[in-house]
């Protein structure tokens, strides 16, 4: 199976204060303002954010191993080329930013997607300005395999929002929830609500059924004289179909403190995609309220079910992918780096914690806190 991930990252000055320069940074690197530029075996592109850039693999890979090589690689080239004179951060907002510290890419055919996006939805608002996502690409083989695929992970996304929440804060200070990425995110295209659905996509019975959610999308779009929108990625739904890649698109997650931390969740997924025995809620009224769970708590509340999901993906999982799930059993018995972070702010200057993320994405060391902050559960690996 084919894999393809993305990856977002702020850009800072040395105190992490964000800098909205993708344009300038694209420039000084590729030598003109474009929508993206390739180092080594990986493309790095604009975002709508004028502070972050993305970093994807060039090319797909069936080896998590190597689009991590691949993507870490490839980042240490990019900040050799900038003299490491900018500080990046992953995490699913920038927990820093004001509003006005940033805008939109304005430049060429996507700019004017954007000022059509503002003009329907407002662009000034954290729900576009400031969110930062891990996006997971996996290709599927068939139509069939398609619709098998994507309820999956309709059904997984609840545990998979708990396992990558990392977004506690906004405008510096804590909300009370660990994943506010997604509380925008569910409200920023509120004009049209079928865009977004509240993150839980409807079942699928057949490609039929995805077309015509994209056909009601369009129809919306339309009325609104925005036709320039009617593409197959406007969807925002936790996972979304991109026909032109043959891939589902998985949106729902926050980007993760480095590479290493988003090839754990990805071998987390894969592993229980293959699983015969998962047996999981696909009512949406009940994936709503578990999603609602994971936004607010991250794991702390929905440990027992991450424990037995743990325990399926283990056993169904090949060597490369148990190489990378016992960070998702600290995780769970840990908390989540939303978790991780709002218990360390609690004794330290948050500047300190941000100057260890920035290193763990340079290092691609995954982030630890001195001790345990959740009550342990036992996760057992068999």
């Amino acid at each position: 199976m084919l894999i393809g991930t993305e990856h977002e990252y702020s850009i800072n000055d040395e105190n992490f204060n964000p800098l909205a320069i993708n344009d300038i940074i694209i420039k000084e690197i590729s030598g003109k303002v474009q929508n993206e530029f390739s180092i080594e075996k990986i493309t790095i592109s604009k975002e709508l954010q004028k502070h972050v850039l993305e970093f994807k693999p060039t090319h797909p890979s069936e080896s998590l191993i190597s689009l991590e090589k691949e993507l870490h690689s490839g980042f240490l080239r990019f900040l050799a080329l900038l003299d490491h004179k900018y500080k990046f951060l992953g995490t699913g907002m920038h927990p820093l930013l004001k509003l006005d510290e940033t805008s939109y890419w304005e430049h060429g055919e996507e700019g004017d997607i954007y000022r059509e996006y503002d003009r329907l939805f407002n662009i000034k608002q954290h729900g576009f300005l400031n969110i930062q996502a891990l996006q997971v690409n996996i290709q599927y083989k068939n139509p069939e395999d398609m619709i098998l695929l994507y309820n999956k992970i309709r059904s997984l996304l609840p545990f998979l929002i708990a396992i990558t929440a990392a977004s506690p804060f906004v405008d510096g200070k804590t909300t009370g929830f660990m994943d506010n990425r997604l509380i925008y995110y569910k409200e920023n295209q509120k004009r049209i609500p079928i865009i977004c659905n509240n993150v839980i996509s409807e079942k699928l019975r057949t490609k039929e059924d995805y077309m015509n959610i994209l056909k009601r999308i369009y129809a919306e779009l339309e009325k609104e004289n925005a036709n320039i929108l009617c593409r197959e990625w406007i969807p925002s739904m936790g996972v979304i179909i991109r026909f032109s890649r043959n891939c589902l698109e998985i949106k729902a997650l926050d980007e993760q403190e480095c590479i290493h931390s988003d090839m754990a969740v990805t071998a987390f997924l894969l592993s229980l995609l293959k699983s015969k025995e998962l047996s999981l809620d696909d009512e949406e009224n009940i994936l709503l309220e578990l999603s609602e769970k994971a936004i607010r708590y991250g794991t702390q509340k929905l440990k027992p079910e991450l424990e037995e999901l743990y325990k399926i993906a283990w056993k169904n999982s090949n060597k490369e992918e148990m190489g990378y799930l016992p960070l998702i059993k600290r995780r769970i018995e840990e908390g989540s780096i939303a978790e991780m972070f709002v218990h360390q702010a609690r004794k330290e200057d948050i500047s300190e914690i941000l100057k260890a993320f920035e290193k763990s994405l340079e290092n691609n060391k995954p982030y630890e806190t001195p001790e345990v902050i959740n009550e342990p559960c036992k996760v057992s690996k068999k």
